[in-house]
C-alpha cells in the first residue's frame, strides 16, 4: 500500500462555531513516526474509524461515513467528533488521492492513557487491486463468531454495532478462512445466522429480492450496502433486512460480499460448496459503485 498523505487533527468541541478549521491541521510524513507509544489505540485498541473509499478524485458516500463514525464514537462514549472539521479533513486527504482507487481512513482514539483527550487522524494510500475479486470472486468460510442471535441486544457493552480500532479477532479470522482454503471469512452466531464477514457486509439474492442481515444483530450497517439497495430499489428489485440462516447462504441464488474499497465481491463457494455466481448481476453492481456516489 502506497501511502500518500497523514493529517493530524486536534479535535474540535462539538460546539465549536468556526467554518474554517486549518489551524486544527497538521501535515505529517504518513510513513514517518508519528503516535505516541501510550496512545490507547495502540495500547488498546480504544477507538473508532472509518475507511471512504476514493475512485477518480471522489470520496464515495462521505456523509454516511460520518455519520457512522459519530455513531461509533457515541457507542464507545467518546467525545462527538465535529463533522465539519472532520469534513474538512476529508477533502484535504483527497486532493492527494491521485486519479485511480484509493481509501481515506479516520480514526479517531481516546488518546493517551490519563492524558487531555483523544487523539485523531486522517490518512490517505493507494487502494489494493480487487479487479480479480470484483470479477472471479472470493470462497468464503463460516466462522462461529462465538455468540448467538440474542447478544447484541442483551450485552451492549460489547460494543458489536461500533466500527472500533479492536480488529485482532477479524484478522484472526481470515487468517483462519485462508487456512480452510478459503479466501475470506463469514461471521455467523452460535445459532446458525449469518452476521457479516471481518471486513464487509454479506448480500444474498433470492430471486428478485436482495436480502442483508438486521442491522441490530450485532453487526455494522454498511455504507455500500446501504447505497447498493437504494440503486437496486430503484432498478425495480426488491430489497429487505432479515435474519439469514447458514442454510439459505448455500442455498442462494447469488450472493456478495460488500465493502467500501473492494465493493462487491461476488461468493463463489462457501465451506468448500460452490454457489450460483450471475456475472452479469455482478458487473451491473460493481458499475454502480464504481460510479460517483454522495
Amino acid at each position: 500500500m502506497a501511502w500518500r498523505f497523514a493529517l493530524l487533527l486536534v479535535p474540535a468541541s462539538e460546539t465549536d462555531a468556526r467554518s474554517d478549521f486549518r489551524e486544527t491541521f497538521t501535515e505529517v510524513d504518513p510513513l514517518a513516526p508519528g503516535l505516541s507509544v501510550g496512545d490507547l489505540a495502540a495500547q488498546r485498541g480504544d477507538g473508532v474509524f472509518e475507511s471512504i473509499g476514493v475512485i477518480g478524485g471522489h470520496a464515495q458516500e462521505v456523509e454516511a461515513h460520518l455519520a457512522r463514525l459519530e455513531h461509533s464514537a457515541e457507542l464507545c462514549e467518546l467525545p462527538r467528533p465535529h463533522l465539519a472539521q472532520w469534513r474538512q479533513a476529508v477533502e484535504l486527504a483527497v486532493a492527494h488521492a491521485g486519479s485511480g482507487e484509493a481509501v481515506v481512513k479516520l480514526i479517531l482514539s481516546r488518546g493517551v492513557e490519563h492524558g487531555s483527550g483523544p487523539t485523531a487522524w486522517v490518512t490517505v494510500a493507494d487502494a489494493a487491486d480487487f479487479a480479480t475479486a470484483r470479477t472471479s470472486g472470493v470462497r468464503v468460510a463460516t466462522l462461529d463468531r462465538g455468540f448467538a442471535s440474542d447478544v447484541p441486544a442483551r450485552a451492549p457493552w460489547l460494543l458489536l454495532g461500533a466500527k472500533t480500532l479492536s480488529y485482532a479477532v477479524n484478522m484472526a479470522a481470515i487468517r483462519e478462512a485462508k487456512r480452510r482454503g478459503a479466501d475470506d471469512a463469514v461471521f455467523v452466531t452460535t445459532d446458525g445466522y449469518v452476521l457479516e464477514a471481518p471486513t464487509a457486509s454479506v448480500v444474498v439474492r433470492r430471486g428478485a429480492t436482495f436480502v442483508t442481515p438486521e442491522p441490530h444483530a450485532g453487526i455494522l450497517h454498511g455504507t455500500t450496502q446501504r447505497s447498493l439497495f437504494g440503486f437496486l430499489q430503484s432498478e425495480g428489485y426488491e430489497t429487505a433486512y432479515e435474519p439469514i440462516p447458514v442454510a439459505d447462504l448455500l442455498a442462494a441464488d447469488a450472493a456478495w460480499l460488500l465493502s467500501s474499497v473492494r465493493l462487491a465481491a461476488p461468493i463463489t463457494a462457501v465451506d468448500g460448496r460452490a454457489i450460483p455466481h450471475d456475472p452479469a448481476i455482478t458487473s451491473t453492481l460493481n458499475h454502480y459503485l464504481l460510479g460517483r456516489r454522495d
